[in-house]
């Protein structure tokens, strides 16, 4: 549950994945990143903050992906950064398996604050740790997890679900690895099908 930093961090995810194709080595790029301040942080301590969020996510990343990554254009970066999201936070990607998903393709088209509140209280019936957080914190980490569906292109402004639309090369990266992931995107089967054509 600690992602109430930041957003997505597309541009910067692409600089880091760039750099570590470049060098081989997780320390490293995030040493060089700091020395270079690349994410223009006003603090060290942010600095370093915002290096290991995005450094824990793009560890989720095989060398492949984060190559696909660097070269794929901007939709299918964005959907190659929510699924290093989902792989690195178990909550988001039961989030958007058991709410984005399971309302996309029951027709409900409309996600709001209030659904994650629900699946949070729900979570926390099996997750005694959750009842610890504050609520301040909770109120942070849904403004977080809207943000990124939003930046990704899953959410609109007006809290519509926006149907992935994955390219042939993307579903060949994500299939490879687990085809279940597939599912952290609201879709129907078969436009799948039609995508991977």
């Amino acid at each position: 549950m600690s992602f109430t930093t930041g957003g997505l961090f597309h541009r910067e995810s692409l600089k880091f994945a760039a750099l570590y194709l470049d060098l081989g080595e997780w320390d490293a790029t995030r040493e060089e990143m700091i020395r270079r301040n690349v994410l223009q942080a006003r603090t060290l301590n942010t600095s370093k903050r915002i290096c290991r969020e995005i450094i824990s996510r793009l560890k989720t990343l095989s060398r492949q992906e984060l190559g696909f990554l660097v070269e794929a254009n901007r939709q299918d970066q964005a959907y190659l950064l929510w699924l290093a999201v989902c792989r690195r936070y178990r909550f988001i990607a039961d989030f958007a398996v058991e709410v984005i998903r399971e309302r996309f393709i029951t027709l409900k088209s409309d996600l709001h604050p209030i659904d994650f509140d629900a699946f949070f209280n729900r979570k926390s019936e099996w997750h005694a740790e959750l009842d610890e957080i504050q609520p301040s914190t909770k109120s942070k980490l849904r403004q977080v997890l809207f943000k990124m569906l939003r930046e990704v292109d899953l959410l609109t402004e007006s809290h519509l679900i926006n149907a992935a639309t994955l390219s042939p090369d993307l579903i060949e990266a994500i299939c490879r690895t687990d085809r279940r992931e597939i599912m952290y995107f609201p879709l129907f089967e078969s436009n799948l099908k039609e995508m991977a054509r």
